[in-house]
């Protein structure tokens, strides 16, 4: 983010392909329905926001362009579980619309929970790979990972 830009203004940076710079405005709408909080926002400094809200700045600036893959890295990072919770639903709502999304997690738990499929990499290497259901079924991801 720009953090001396408003949210506005970093949203509207977002729309630079050709596609989006001729829907800015309907774009707009769907982030500020999409993140309400931004719209309550939208006159503030990004700066000045709380991290789950500049998150949520990050992902809405980047949805302006319309992209057809989003790439997420580490989403739950430092976020209160309440905006965690948040920001896990909006992901799936928005792969639920069509959207591909490649999600790198550390809270495995809630990646697989709004995953299709998953991978586990462990100090580089391709560890374990399956639909989410696969993985949270299996003992030894169970017990490594999910504390069970």
């Amino acid at each position: 983010l720009w953090p001396q830009l408003t949210v506005l203004e970093n949203l509207e940076l977002g729309a630079y392909t050709p596609r989006a710079r001729g829907a800015v405005r309907a774009n707009l709408a769907k982030m500020f329905a999409l993140f309400p909080r931004l719209d309550e926002r939208r006159r503030q400094a990004a700066g000045s926001l709380s991290g789950g809200e500049q998150q949520m700045c990050a992902i809405a600036r980047a949805l302006m362009s319309e992209p057809a893959l989003l790439m997420l890295d580490e989403l739950s990072l430092g976020l209160a579980p309440v905006l965690v919770d948040q920001l896990m639903q909006t992901i799936a709502e928005l792969h639920r619309g069509g959207m591909t999304i490649l999600l790198v997690e550390q809270n495995l738990r809630k990646a697989l929970a709004v995953a299709e499929r998953g991978v586990i990499i462990e100090t580089g290497r391709l560890r374990l790979a399956g639909t989410s259901a696969e993985l949270a079924d299996n003992p030894e991801i169970r017990a490594a990972y999910l504390g069970m």
